[in-house]
């Protein structure tokens, strides 16, 4: 449903343009970005895991990236009583570039078209081991949000995650928003959304 696309990366790029935000190159700009709470800690609970494999110095995000992926998991669970597995978060260019050497699918670490993971404004989410009825909702649920103009998803094959770029008008819009009742479900809501 989302391809991944020249087109989507140019989009991530220019949010991050617009944002203003440093594509992260160190170690040591990513430590600063932290302990100016500029880069929040993604933490696991009941709704929501994180590969074991993530090294926890790059298990943070933009404070709206961790809001867009706690909701998610929320709606999730509610669902499915099942979590959300985070595979993939900030990366800094050291990093990436690193990836690209055994990833030839990974995005560059520099020019128009490079990872938005570098920003903090990314998640990988795993979509491996999902039913075809949690593929669907997790579909419809950034259909929904990526039809706002809030997020820019990719679905990536080959490491079968959901890749999904948010934008800070995630925060305003979720700010705007009325709380769902945690017995309505998410389809319904967005049912309703649609046919108006």
């Amino acid at each position: 449903m989302f391809r991944p696309s020249r087109e989507s990366l140019l989009k991530q790029n220019e949010e991050i343009d617009r944002l203003e935000l440093p594509r992260i190159q160190d170690d040591d700009e990513l430590e600063a970005l932290k302990a100016k709470a500029e880069l929040v800690e993604i933490r696991e609970g009941q709704t929501l895991k994180i590969d074991r494999r993530l090294d926890p110095a790059r298990r943070y995000c933009r404070p709206w990236t961790r809001d867009f992926v706690q909701d998610l998991s929320q709606a999730y669970y509610n669902r499915f009583h099942e979590q959300i597995q985070v595979n993939s978060a900030v990366r800094t260019v050291k990093v990436q570039k690193k990836l690209r050497r055994h990833n030839r699918n990974a995005a560059p670490a520099e020019g128009d078209t490079a990872s938005s993971h570098l920003a903090g404004v990314t998640l990988d989410i795993q979509r491996r081991g999902m039913t075809r009825e949690q593929v669907h909702f997790v579909h419809r649920y950034l259909f929904y949000l990526r039809a706002l103009g809030l997020i820019e998803p990719e679905e990536e094959r080959r490491q079968w995650v959901f890749h999904v770029m948010v934008s800070d008008h995630y925060g305003e819009w979720r700010s705007s928003q009325t709380v769902i009742p945690l017995d309505r479900p998410l389809e319904a809501e967005t049912a309703q959304v649609g046919t108006k």
